[in-house]
């Protein structure tokens, strides 16, 4: 199989979870139209208190649908857009990814990959543990953060599930992708 888009998600308010969509529209220098968190300038509110003139590195929020599967095995109930993401992509390893990658959506949407969403207590809210399943260690000690990547859109276009994603890696060295 290829790289494709399982389900997209937005919402116009601070929830913590999605709601799916028949489409989104990525918005160049913005991001998800009609998302509390598209804009130029960073718009997670924990960010936003800190200092509200930040660029918006997390403008499209990415996770892979094997996540839900290893998550399902450890006893928890997540299926698409439950965790705030956007798009839900299947067939493509998004932690493996390095920085600056492009992805490009459907037609024409390009996400410039930024780095990996940093896990936050929401996740236990959501449903208790779930924080810590979404964490894990390399062999050396390094934390693994498997809660998604984040993204910037450079060029706009229309997604819809089933989208095909191709994948454009940026001139080497290739560096890791940190928090963001």
């Amino acid at each position: 199989m290829t790289a494709h888009v399982v389900n997209v998600g937005r919402s116009a308010t601070h929830t913590f979870s999605k709601r799916a969509e028949r489409a989104i529209t990525l918005v160049a220098g913005l991001g998800v139209d009609g998302d509390a968190h598209s804009g130029v300038t960073v718009k997670h509110r924990s960010r936003v208190a800190h200092d509200p003139s930040q660029p918006n590195l997390r403008q499209v929020h990415l996770i892979d649908s094997e996540l839900f599967s290893e998550l399902a095995a450890k006893g928890f109930n997540v299926s698409p857009g439950d965790l705030g993401e956007n798009i839900t992509t299947r067939e493509i390893d998004l932690l493996a990814l390095p920085l600056n990658a492009e992805l490009h959506i459907g037609e024409t949407a390009i996400v410039r990959v930024t780095g990996l969403r940093n896990p936050c207590a929401q996740l236990n809210r959501f449903q208790p543990g779930l924080m810590a399943a979404v964490l894990d260690h390399a062999p050396d000690g390094t934390l693994i953060r498997k809660a998604g990547i984040m993204g910037i859109v450079i060029a706009s276009g229309e997604v819809y599930p089933r989208d095909a994603i191709n994948v454009q890696l940026p001139p080497f060295p290739h560096r890791a992708l940190e928090r963001v």
